[in-house]
């Protein structure tokens, strides 16, 4: 477990089940107030601030659409309100359908770009303005971005997009002792990966790193612990690709 000083404030985006949910875990653990970003039901949201507050650690749910701006400066508000100015950015929130380029509507492409690009977008340009300096900022691209397996041509986009946006933000903040990463997972365990796939293909996913299994959301949960806190110090504008080995 990481040292970081009690009191220290984190949002994670998208943290009302899966990946997210395990990383407001660990970072609670950590020592971290929690705030708990969600898109649509508060009712998984509100059941982990409940099992957070349990524990004694200060937890918040906020409603916000990251694709939109003005939510995400209502939800940097509320956090700063009710837990304190942000040190800990963790840009979790993504969407992913597999659908090949030449068969993705306008539609899809406009969720997909709105809520993987402009919503990193939109919460980076808020933590310029309002995170404490020494904050830390992680950033979710993934391992497909590695792979180019077909039907991931959009999604893929998104994640070099945000990659870019890891490297050259890291650099622009020079001088605030804010540093910025990402994680770039591999196939986990959770409902983004698992629904809509046979058990055929899970099976074949899972065998496809050599450590023959799917990730599992405390996984990439560690890795972003570490990237939030003080073991990493001198680790900035990198990916970390936690994908057992997969590429």
């Amino acid at each position: 477990m990481n040292a970081i000083k009690n009191g220290q404030v984190a949002i994670v985006t998208g943290a009302s089940r899966g990946i997210g949910a395990e990383v407001a875990r660990r970072l609670a653990d950590d020592g971290l107030a929690v705030a708990i970003n969600y898109a649509s039901s508060s009712s998984e949201a509100d059941a982990l601030v409940a099992e957070l507050t349990a524990k004694g650690t200060k937890a918040i749910a906020i409603k916000a659409d990251v694709s939109k701006a003005d939510d995400v400066h209502a939800m940097f508000d509320a956090t700063e309100q009710q837990l304190g100015k942000v040190d800990v950015l963790v840009n979790n929130a993504g969407v992913l359908k597999t659908v090949p380029l030449a068969e993705t509507s306008d539609a899809l492409y406009d969720q997909t770009f709105g809520i993987n690009v402009r919503g990193t977008f939109n919460t980076l340009r808020e933590a310029a303005a309002r995170m404490n300096d020494g904050g830390r900022i992680v950033n979710f691209s993934s391992t497909t971005l590695a792979l180019n397996m077909p039907g991931y041509a959009i999604y893929n986009a998104t994640k070099a997009a945000v990659e870019a946006f890891t490297h050259v933000f890291a650099k622009e903040l020079r001088g605030r002792d804010i540093r910025v990463n990402a994680v770039a997972p591999g196939p986990i365990a959770t409902s983004l990966f698992l629904d809509g796939k046979t058990e055929e293909q899970i099976e074949t996913f899972a065998k496809m790193p050599p450590l023959q299994r799917l990730g599992q959301p405390e996984d990439i949960a560690s890795i972003v612990s570490f990237l939030a806190g003080t073991d990493s110090g001198w680790v900035n504008g990198q990916v970390l690709r936690g994908n057992g080995g997969i590429a």
